[in-house]
């Protein structure tokens, strides 16, 4: 873009109330440069504030131009009357990493003593150094350079942590009730804004609603010494996915801007939920320095026995326990760790301020801490000294005799910097090693900006595979699809992942569902894996949902950190029916554990270890998944041998298809998996390393078991759009059986596709038309029915079967790769629609159901307006079932009642689960 565009750009943005977009371009900066240096430029006023106050920090090429630009004034080359060299060091000193330390270690390591004291002083303010980096200053250091030694010194008592300004003892809020029950992320960052993520000031108006932007404006009038604190009322705030796009709004709205210089990038957001906030949600408001307040607002009712109080409906009843509604003056002290009003101490929030926590809000964000004990190690290292212990001790407890759960084990294995020989538990904080890591197509594009501001290029050679998806906007490819993707696909290549879509266009395009090409790629049940996604949630290892931010960490350092968490231990007994589908036992698994423990999710924040056994990686994918909704932190399936060797082997056939395909790198990550995987094969069945298995001593938080045979109809997960109390709307909690429904209620949409689903899925469809037809002639649809096959392969398998050609034959449309559709569909006639490899309905940015429409679906998300949205005539309500259930109810147009189920799945192949007889434990203690 030259000057002129970008002109023409911002006059486009005042229209919509816009400021000028930060400048990321080296071209547009260089021609601001010339400006300024030319004194009698009618633009040169105009340039300088580009130049000083929009132009984005890192390693954007912009960033290169404008250090070098900075270096010449410094060193007196170029004379600029508004920027002194004093000025321009500053500036330096804000631009976080990349050419701006190339250019400081440039100026601290040259011939002029003063501008290298200057430098110095300035590096060692300095964070975000990679190798070559701090090769430079061990070179100077081994050369016997003053100066590098003395920043090395510097480094080693870590005094760009120690020398920042300590945390406030106390902070003021005023409250802002964002919602009433949990707060979906959707609301802070809808999914259909998912294009303007990377655009922060435009993708902040999307926050909650203009109203409640312009309510939560008033506040800060009315009180400008407080931050505003959002609040989830009688919910948890940030359930659904991590969506760094939601907490930077939360930042920009009610934060602190991060630099003068860098526009629209805010920090130190505080948030707050009656249940807390979300565990993934929780990561996100680390990054950015912010503090989550688990409010505690809304307490059981107790009987004058002590005995929990329950409605006519058997539902537990609240009373409040402290008021928190918007307005409301509150006071955080970070001292004492308690929520106070006024000289009322309100609750303890110290699980708010742990050590680690302090370190994140006092350094403005978990990366600089992050990057700063690297940097401190390699310092002291260098020097041959031990750490100052500047940094607050890692938690680290073991108990004796007590044995290990999965996560334990895959934590102790892959954990970082911990005491050598010390075997620790859950509540540990361990920096672990990264295996897999995975990137998605509308978070992605802030992974690349985040990689560019903590000035990382090339994936750490720790990390053994990771991948860059196109599912989210496969549907659709529209205009803004067609400026972002390829944008991104580019930088990912570049930076060493492999990419859904070729930058050179030479393989066809992959847009298969992220979380189904990780669960391939991910050959070692010991694995961690790291993905942009809250569906992150794999059936071999374990897989954390992250931030773009924490993505961008794990890419760029191989590494994450955090709590080991608390397991709850899954089992089943008794027997599946054979008419029902595994979803059923998915959907039985909440319901059932909620029964258990008298409405306590005791999945929330926690490792759900569901013992499996069984069921090959592809299926038990459906429960992994899922546990995203159970609000759980992650899950991980307990394999037998053979049934883990099997799952192997599926993943290494489709790995080889993308080698095939032509999707390896120049450094074979493929392959390298492949190699992986047969040597993992060849450890279990020679004895040698058995499938992952907990220790039979291990100690869980809770154990659930689920009874198989009271399964006895297909269970339905239900928004409970029109319940009275308004908390308990769109929850997951509401798992309903078929004949709740009498058989009479009116569906308009089916849908068959996402992450949940698997190639037997797409089987039981053509399965079911198979039978339909031969009972009745032919299949008539009374409802649309859309079908999107999570990967490609999957068709290809279905082709290959016969299964295809069914689904072709009953189709209304078909996708075509050559031609996809430029704008979301938004109206459907009563036949069958077979999209393309992707999320599909499920995402909300890209298909949608007719507002108001009752859909069921395969999917996952409830979200009030992520499927279907509200009509003024009727709420839009999107109810999960299994596959058969959607079908069925799209021919019929309505839910089945439970005997016009049964005949339509007679005979048919459901995704049935056996459960494993083998007591799936490991005797030895540790």
């Amino acid at each position: 873009m030259n000057y002129k565009d970008y002109i023409k750009e911002i006059e486009e943005r005042k229209d919509l109330g816009l400021h000028p977009k930060p400048i990321d371009g080296a071209e547009l900066l260089s021609e601001i440069i010339a400006q300024i240096k030319d004194s009698g430029n009618a633009d040169r006023s105009d340039s300088l504030k580009f130049f000083i106050y929009n132009t984005l920090p890192g390693t954007t090429s912009a960033a290169g131009v404008k250090a070098q630009f900075l270096k010449e004034i410094i060193l007196g080359e170029s004379v600029v009357e508004e920027i002194s060299p004093a000025f321009a060091f500053e500036l330096l000193s804000h631009m976080k990493g990349g050419p701006s330390i190339e250019v400081l270690l440039d100026l601290a390591l040259g011939n002029d003593p003063a501008i290298a004291k200057e430098a110095a002083k300035v590096l060692k303010t300095q964070v975000f150094l990679y190798e070559a980096d701090t090769n430079r200053l061990k070179e100077a250091f081994n050369s016997g350079n003053e100066i590098a030694q003395e920043i090395i010194e510097s480094y080693a008592k870590a005094e760009f942590f120690t020398k920042l300004p300590e945390v406030a003892e106390e902070i003021k809020v005023v409250t802002y009730i964002a919602g009433e029950g949990d707060i979906s992320t959707d609301l802070l960052s809808p999914g259909n804004q998912a294009h303007s993520r990377s655009d922060r000031e435009l993708h902040g108006k999307c926050m909650i609603t203009p109203q409640a932007q312009e309510e939560i404006k008033a506040l800060q009038a009315q009180h400008p010494d407080a931050s505003v604190m959002l609040i989830a009322e009688k919910g948890t705030m940030g359930v659904g996915s991590s969506r760094m796009s939601g907490v930077n709004n939360v930042a920009l709205w009610t934060g602190k801007q991060a630099s003068p210089y860098v526009p629209f990038v805010n920090f130190a957001p505080i948030v707050g939920g009656t249940n807390g906030i979300s565990p993934i949600f929780l990561t996100t408001v680390d990054v950015t320095g912010g503090i989550g307040i688990d409010l505690k607002n809304w307490v059981k009712k107790l009987d004058e026995n002590g005995n929990v109080v329950r409605n006519e409906n058997g539902e537990v009843v609240l009373e409040q326990a402290y008021s928190v509604a918007t307005g409301t003056v509150l006071t955080i002290n970070t001292k004492t760790k308690k929520l106070y009003n006024g000289d009322q101490e309100l609750i303890d929030i110290s699980r708010s301020f742990t050590p680690q926590k302090m370190e994140f809000i006092k350094a403005g964000g978990s990366y600089a801490i992050v990057f700063g004990k690297k940097l401190q190690t390699f310092a002291a290292e260098l020097l041959g000294v031990e750490a100052p212990q500047v940094f607050a001790a890692s938690k680290e407890i073991s108990i004796d005799g007590q044995g290990l759960t999965a996560v334990e084990k895959i934590f102790n294995r892959n954990a970082v910097g911990s005491t050598p020989g010390k075997v620790l538990h859950a509540g540990s904080d361990v920096r672990v090693k990264v295996n897999i890591v995975g990137s998605q197509d509308t978070t992605g594009l802030m992974t690349s900006q985040e990689l560019e501001s903590m000035a990382a290029t090339v994936i750490s050679p720790i990390v053994d595979g990771a991948y860059q998806s196109g599912c989210h906007t496969a549907s659709v490819w529209d205009k803004k699809a067609q400026a972002n993707i390829p944008k991104l696909m580019k930088f990912m290549n570049d930076f060493g992942l492999i990419t859904a879509r070729d930058p050179k266009g030479e393989y066809h395009a992959m847009t298969d569902v992220i979380h189904k090409v990780l669960n391939d790629i991910t050959v070692d049940e010991w694995a961690i894996i790291i993905g942009g996604d809250s569906h992150t949630r794999m059936s071999k290892g374990v897989a954390f949902g992250a931030d773009s931010g924490t993505v961008a960490l794990a890419l760029a350092t191989g590494e994450a950190s955090m709590p080991i968490p608390e397991s709850v231990k899954v089992t089943f007994k008794g027997e599946m029916k054979p008419h029902m589908d595994f979803r059923d036992v998915v959907h039985a698994t909440q319901a059932q554990m909620l029964k258990q423990f008298g409405g306590e999710n005791v999945f929330q924040g926690r490792i759900i270890e569901v013992h499996i056994g069984t069921l090959p990686a592809d299926q038990a994918f459906t429960f992994t998944d899922w546990t995203a909704e159970m609000k759980a932190k992650a899950s991980i399936n307990i394999s037998e041998d053979n049934t883990l060797i099997e799952s192997l082997e599926i993943a290494k056939g489709r790995i080889q298809i993308m080698i095939d395909k032509g999707m390896d790198n120049h450094n074979k990550v493929l392959q390298g998996l492949i190699d992986k995987a047969n040597k993992r094969i060849e450890e279990i069945r020679s004895g040698k390393k058995p499938a992952l298995t907990p220790d039979s001593n291990a100690k869980y938080y809770a154990e659930v078991v689920v009874d198989l045979d009271v399964i006895v109809e297909p269970m339905i997960a239900d928004p409970d759009v029109n319940n009275d109390d308004v908390s308990k709307r769109y929850t997951h909690d509401t798992i309903r059986d078929l004949s709740y429904y009498g058989g009479e209620k009116k569906v308009d949409l089916g849908f068959v596709g996402s992450c949940m689903v698997h190639k037997g899925d797409l089987k039981i469809v053509s399965q079911m038309l198979r039978n339909l037809e031969k009972q009745k002639g032919k299949v008539e649809f009374n409802a649309p029915l859309v079908v999107a096959a999570p990967t490609y392969n999957i068709i290809d398998e279905l082709k290959a079967e016969g299964d295809w050609e069914l689904l072709e034959k009953y189709s209304g449309f078909e996708f075509n790769d050559n031609a996809p559709k430029g704008e979301a569909r938004t109206e459907y006639q009563n036949v069958m629609y077979l999209e393309r490899p992707g999320c599909n309905l499920c995402m909300g940015n890209q298909e949608k159901a007719a507002k108001g429409d009752t859909v069921l679906a395969t999917s996952t998300r409830l979200f009030q307006g992520r499927v279907v949205e509200d009509s003024e005539r009727k709420k839009g309500e999107s109810l999960l079932a299994s596959t058969p259930v959607v079908v069925l109810s799209a021919i019929i147009g309505r839910i089945p009642s439970i005997d016009e189920y049964k005949a339509a799945v007679e005979g048919i192949d459901l995704t049935t689960f056996v459960p494993s007889i083998k007591e799936l434990t490991s005797t030895h203690a540790h």
